[in-house]
């Protein structure tokens, strides 16, 4: 077991929405890993996200299936949550949706005949969603009097997606552009927390955001060496190099911040 008293985060339970996939997985078995109890709350079927933490050691563990766009899903879960460990004193608001770099031609396409279908069925998972699960266990930690949210961001909703690391692919004959919604949302997040910090802070929930800069998944070569030549540590992200500032932001460490934003990028915001 892994501890230190002022990073401590043993015996607290800790809601990672999004737990199911790969950063919400990393953050969930950190979590694990220093004695929390994590209650993982993810769209896909409960045992096989269950099963998918088989390489650790799950008593401190619970899986729900939940539609983060759903209050009524939300609540159903919380309230197994606090009928077996008590209110929660972390949520990480880690599930979020994309498209793929294999999405059809109209969601990767130009911004000028981008579906508005897609924008509404990402801006409902990644603000809605984050949006709701605040609301009811934000709400759960304010009547407890403590608690720390942290709201995942991303550097493309701090800035603009370099249009530039895909000309390769537009090279090779393909119509492609990141897509406008990721970052949309993105945004959203850094105001929703602002805002929730402000409104919460003097009933001792802080509320952060955390961003990454990209994580490394077996991305095609071209893409991986032009992220690297735009970031100044010339590299990709492993998927564990976000965890010290989630136990950080939910731990005592970090006791004096709140409404903050704390950018893990490899410097790809510094220039």
């Amino acid at each position: 077991m892994i501890a230190d008293p002022l990073f401590a985060v043993r015996d607290r339970v800790i809601v990672v929405t999004g737990g199911g996939g790969k950063l919400g997985g990393q953050f969930a078995r950190a979590l694990l890993a220093r004695g929390a109890k994590v209650a993982v709350f993810d769209a896909a079927d409960a045992s096989r996200v269950r099963d998918s933490y088989s390489d650790q050691d799950t008593k401190a563990l619970r899986c729900f299936q939940v539609d983060v766009t759903s209050p009524d899903s939300i609540v159903s879960a919380l309230r197994n949550v606090e009928g077996e460990w008590g209110t929660p004193a972390g949520l990480i608001n880690a599930a979020a949706i994309d498209a793929p770099p294999d999405a059809p031609p109209e969601e990767n396409g130009p911004f000028e005949t981008y579906p508005a279908s897609s924008f509404d069925r990402i801006m409902a998972v990644n603000v809605k969603g984050t949006m709701l699960c605040c609301q009811a266990i934000g709400d759960a930690m304010a009547k407890a009097g403590r608690g720390s949210i942290i709201n995942i961001c991303s550097t493309y909703g701090l800035v603009s997606p370099d249009q530039s690391l895909y000309d390769y692919r537009r090279a090779r004959g393909e119509t492609f552009f990141k897509p406008v919604t990721y970052s949309a949302s993105k945004s959203a997040i850094l105001n929703l927390t602002r805002y929730l910090a402000t409104y919460w802070a003097r009933q001792g929930v802080r509320v952060n955001t955390l961003t990454p800069g990209g994580v490394f998944a077996n991305q095609e070569r071209d893409f991986l060496e032009g992220y690297a030549r735009r970031t100044p540590m010339g590299r990709m992200a492993n998927e564990d190099e976000m965890n010290g500032g989630v136990i950080f932001l939910l731990s005592d460490a970090s006791s004096y911040m709140t409404g903050a934003n704390l950018v893990i990028d490899g410097g790809w915001t510094a220039w």
